[in-house]
């Protein structure tokens, strides 16, 4: 059965019907100590996909949970989808003293699973964390579907260089158009991030804006307002997870962002593409 975390309850249900499985029905109590229980009884069966974006602590617990409550209820094994891997940007110690949290997170997860499938990780070695087989998958390439099919002249741009790679994948989904990437410096202690635009020639041209997340859109602003300082026509910002925090959505209207396309891994209006035939075929 397909056992759906309670932030990723349409994914779930896109993934139940793209694989032909049973869509299981968690409930879920919270205790007035604010304790949660979440529990399946209606799941049977010798296989669970538990599908759980972890987008904050308590869908952590909420997880880890619906790992135990399907062993308990008779599942010989688990996989355990997670579209959006919370905490995967600390995937190192960037100072003494603090914890890899996203290695803390896999040890944890581990436990309850015999596979794990991430999707679009923001960086791919954390799948080195667990302690079972993961599958990592890459949504980028999917982000071309929501896009205008006659985009002028489409230059697909990354906020920094490690991200040119996902705006490849886009544009060789798309089929058409050209790469490239901003500077971008982060400052550690403040959080600050700087963003330089690059050579490349944008007036008169539109543009696709590509990242893994986009949590704050404070980077994503700011990368769009230098566009529309060269006289580039319309700019799109392209995501997998759109995590969209705060007034993030604002931010990038206010900046003039024609369309933010994102995927259904983090569930928002954003979410144009669904994740499900990804997941379906690695499944």
């Amino acid at each position: 059965m397909i056992v759906p975390g309670s932030a990723s309850q349409a994914l779930s249900a896109a993934l139940a019907a793209e694989t032909g499985r049973s869509l299981a029905t968690p409930e879920y109590h919270w205790f007035p100590d604010g304790e949660e229980r979440a529990a399946v009884p209606d799941f049977a069966g010798d296989e669970a996909v538990v599908v759980a974006t972890t987008d904050s602590n308590d869908a952590f617990v909420e997880l880890l949970q619906l790992q135990d409550a399907v062993r308990e209820a008779g599942a010989d094994r688990v996989t355990t989808v997670l579209p959006y891997m919370g905490y995967a940007r600390q995937d190192r110690a960037f100072e003494a003293g603090q914890p890899v949290s996203a290695r803390a997170v896999a040890r944890a997860v581990s436990t309850g699973t015999d596979r794990v499938v991430l999707v679009t990780p923001h960086e791919a070695d954390v799948a080195e964390f667990f302690d079972v087989p993961v599958d990592v998958l890459d949504a980028s390439p999917l982000l071309a579907e929501a896009l205008p099919a006659d985009l002028t002249e489409p230059l697909f741009l990354g906020p920094d260089e490690s991200a040119e790679s996902l705006a490849v994948a886009v544009r060789d989904a798309y089929g058409a158009g050209e790469t490239d990437f901003f500077e971008k410096e982060r400052d550690y202690d403040t959080g600050e991030v700087t963003v330089t635009p690059s050579d490349a020639a944008v007036a008169g041209r539109d543009v696709v804006v590509v990242d893994d997340i986009i949590a704050t859109g404070s980077t994503m602003s700011e990368a769009v307002a230098a566009l529309h300082e060269r006289d580039c026509d319309a700019v799109y910002t392209a995501c997998v997870h759109g995590m969209l925090a705060a007034n993030a959505r604002t931010k990038l209207a206010a900046a003039g962002v024609e369309r933010v396309v994102a995927s259904d891994t983090i569930e928002r209006a954003a979410s144009a593409v669904s994740v499900a035939p990804l997941v379906a075929d690695a499944l």
